[in-house]
């Protein structure tokens, strides 16, 4: 557990009311589905048959007290930092030199996606690995997420979210730590380093954007594989940033269809974990409804949101500057955005790129065994 004492920080554990549970069944039973089509597939949006099996199973299988006590089993915390409340868990390792590493989630994700890697990054000896890969593990939720929300203000951006991750790390006691992010996750650790680099030993990231260069020329020299990544991160892009252009635009306006409608919730993100999910993964039903209840019972639909307003109405220009600090990327063969190497080098200190075989966009979710030995083996080169 966290070090008894720590001023501001309080311990927490996760107790929903039975109300809020007869609610959420009382609501999915009087869903109002909308018409479908035989045939469309999921080229218009998450079909009306899988939702419908899916929103029975929450209703009638689904054992929320089952994963609730899940995740009680690991310490949580709250703590106030510049005026938001962030919860998070606190895994000390058994092994004392274990390294602290704060890693970062994503839109539509939240710590449910590292349930599975905790044990093998926390406690290695107990899994078959080294026990000199330990790591002391924090796990918080992004302001506005889950149950780090809803946010009292406006202006939580990346600079503010890496600004509140040092500060936690350093009321915690770490002093030389890691940090490791995918998606939004991954442009909060990039910032962190750069903000605070004195105590940042390395960061490894599961994204990293390279988007295609502007000269002809230099995109032609690239090789062609590269070139096919290119081309597939922007089709994929074009097709299904919708989700994107109204959470950057118009996120309240949003928050109040979903904030009714749990069936409206579960659509918001299943339809992301069905699309960016590599198609080998297999990802219970369970995970992702456990996922989707710490948006519906926080009711965090719209202030998670809020975050691609902020990027997409910055206060101030976004920061050119690389990452100076040591990088290590993972690059899972199913995310659709895989990035080129010769142009991540451009904006990172890249010291260690691998490929892995298989997973995509919630890597630690779909492939818990290969994202923790990836993480292991990249801060094995910093301790």
């Amino acid at each position: 557990m966290s070090a008894p004492g720590v001023p501001g920080v309080r311990p927490f554990r996760l107790e929903v009311p039975d109300s809020a549970l007869d609610d959420l069944r009382d609501r999915l039973g009087r869903t109002r589905w909308p018409a479908d089509f035989e045939g469309s597939g999921w080229a218009y949006g998450v079909p009306l048959a899988h939702l419908r099996d899916l929103a029975e199973y929450w209703r009638t299988g689904y054992d929320w007290r089952a994963c609730e006590a899940e995740l009680n089993l690991h310490p949580q915390f709250t703590t106030t930092i510049d005026g938001a409340g962030v919860h998070f868990l606190h895994v000390r390792s058994p092994e004392p030199d274990a390294m602290p590493l704060v890693m970062t989630h994503g839109w539509p994700g939240s710590v449910v996606e590292f349930l599975d890697v905790i044990g093998p990054l926390a406690d290695p000896r107990a899994h078959g690995a080294d026990p000199a890969g330990a790591f002391h593990l924090v796990l918080p939720h992004i302001p506005g997420f889950a149950l780090s929300g809803p946010l009292p203000e406006a202006g939580w951006d990346v600079d503010r979210i890496a600004r509140a991750w040092a500060e936690l790390m350093r009321r915690l006691g770490y002093r030389r730590y890691g940090a490791q992010g995918g998606d939004w996750g991954h442009a909060i650790t990039r910032r962190l380093a750069a903000l605070d680099g004195d105590h940042v030993i390395a960061v490894h990231l599961n994204t990293l954007f390279t988007p295609p260069p502007a000269d002809p020329g230099e995109l032609a020299a690239l090789s062609e594989d590269d070139r096919a990544r290119l081309r597939l991160m922007t089709e994929s892009y074009a097709e299904m940033a919708g989700y994107a252009q109204i959470q950057g635009t118009r996120p309240q306006t949003l928050a109040y269809g979903l904030t009714d409608s749990p069936v409206g919730q579960l659509a918001w993100i299943a339809e992301k974990w069905h699309e960016w999910a590599d198609p080998g993964s297999v990802v219970t039903r369970d995970r992702l409804l456990t996922n989707v209840m710490l948006y519906w019972l926080t009711a965090t639909a719209g202030s998670s949101a809020r975050l691609y307003y902020e990027d997409f109405h910055p206060s101030a220009p976004p920061s050119a500057e690389p990452c100076t600090t040591p990088v290590g990327v993972a690059v899972f063969a199913g995310d659709l955005a895989r990035p080129v190497r010769s142009l991540a080098e451009r904006e990172n200190s890249i010291a260690y790129w691998s490929e892995l075989p298989r997973g995509g966009h919630f890597a630690a979710l779909e492939c818990p065994g290969l994202f923790a030995e990836d993480v292991r083996t990249f801060f094995g080169l910093f301790r």
